[in-house]
């Protein structure tokens, strides 16, 4: 067996990848002609039953006018009841026919269920299913005082998804309709202080990734990998060390940097159309996609670049991250950070 190994170290690295050269090319073109018909006969939604998680705020609240612009019906999902029927009478207001409203925590599997249940009873079916709920913590791993105050963040981004995808699955086999997750390009990033947050998304892209094998043609997947986008999070919403839910725009300017922040409504439109597209993978903004390109070929570089930026020398504080003293010195928060993220009126709730 050892020798049966050995040839096949030397010999399958060469192998593939003279293979890959002869396959790339007409791949791609490929994939180019498969892009452009995709464009032209893109989803008609007008009619579908679209349920959305997180549905209250950010990316979530803007899928939700996104949708209904196009004339979908809506099923909207979040733990802040008053604040989705305040989203849902805008999205009525866009041209939505129908919207529910379902208070509920994805974190709890019989919640997930009669979300689900609720929008099948009430619609009939359902098209298209947006898991789009998410928590972030902010930490470095060893100053936890207790690991298990993390546990929301798993329950809710990646848990939050799976239950709610485990009861959608028949009936989007039966409409042969699509899942948009929404994953981060925090899935590949090792973004310090949030281990926790990059864990339960890269949980979520190789989940998706195997059920789309497991489904065939039965149910599309959509992954979402965003980069820095107008949000509770980016508003500086984080979970902390405790386990309390907190906004600190300070440790925001740490995490953030100066990287650029996107409107979460030019993402949400590029993800439905995407969505409508039959895309597979999306990532907003675009630019973002060279960051997986930094980490598979050169992880050393991305790892010093994040220590560099993000950590501090010994008993310094958190706060005096090299990124955020960037950001204090250039004025960076006008021209980087959307308006709406700047001085937010945000509750820890």
């Amino acid at each position: 067996m050892d020798l049966i190994h050995k040839f096949m170290n030397i010999v399958v690295p060469p192998t593939a990848l003279f293979t890959l050269s002869l396959f790339l090319p007409p791949f791609l073109f490929f994939k180019l002609f498969m892009s452009i018909l995709s464009s032209i006969f893109s989803e008609n939604v007008a009619g579908k039953v679209v349920l959305i998680t997180g549905a209250s705020s950010g990316i979530g609240e803007q899928l939700a006018y996104e949708y209904a612009k196009r004339g979908a019906c809506l099923v909207l999902v979040a733990r802040r009841e008053n604040r989705l029927r305040e989203v849902a009478d805008r999205a009525y207001g866009f041209g939505s026919p129908d919207v529910v409203v379902v208070h509920a925590d994805v974190s709890k599997v019989d919640e997930c269920k009669r979300c689900v249940d609720e929008a099948v009873n009430y619609f009939g079916r359902l098209d298209h299913l947006v898991n789009n709920a998410g928590i972030a913590s902010v930490c470095m791993f060893e100053e936890a005082t207790d690991i298990t105050n993390f546990a929301p963040v798993m329950d809710t981004n990646f848990w939050g998804s799976v239950f709610t995808t485990y009861f959608a699955v028949p009936h989007l086999r039966k409409s042969k309709g699509r899942i948009i997750v929404m994953a981060s390009a925090a899935g590949w990033l090792p973004v310090p202080r949030m281990s926790i947050y990059n864990a339960s998304k890269a949980a979520l892209i190789i989940l998706y990734e195997t059920l789309r094998i497991e489904f065939g043609a039965d149910i599309k997947v959509t992954i979402v990998t965003p980069g820095y986008i107008e949000s509770e999070m980016t508003q500086g919403k984080f979970l902390t060390k405790e386990g309390v839910m907190e906004v600190d725009q300070e440790m925001r300017d740490v995490q953030v940097g100066v990287i650029p922040v996107g409107y979460a409504e030019g993402c949400a439109k590029a993800i439905v159309k995407g969505a409508c597209r039959g895309e597979r993978y999306l990532t907003e903004p675009s630019w973002f996609k060279v960051t997986y390109l930094w980490k598979v070929f050169c992880p050393e570089v991305v790892e010093w670049w994040y220590h560099f930026l993000c950590e501090t020398g010994p008993g310094n504080s958190q706060r005096d991250a090299f990124s955020k003293i960037i950001l204090d010195l250039t004025g960076g928060h006008k021209f980087l950070y959307p308006t709406s993220i700047q001085s937010p009126e945000l509750k820890a709730d």
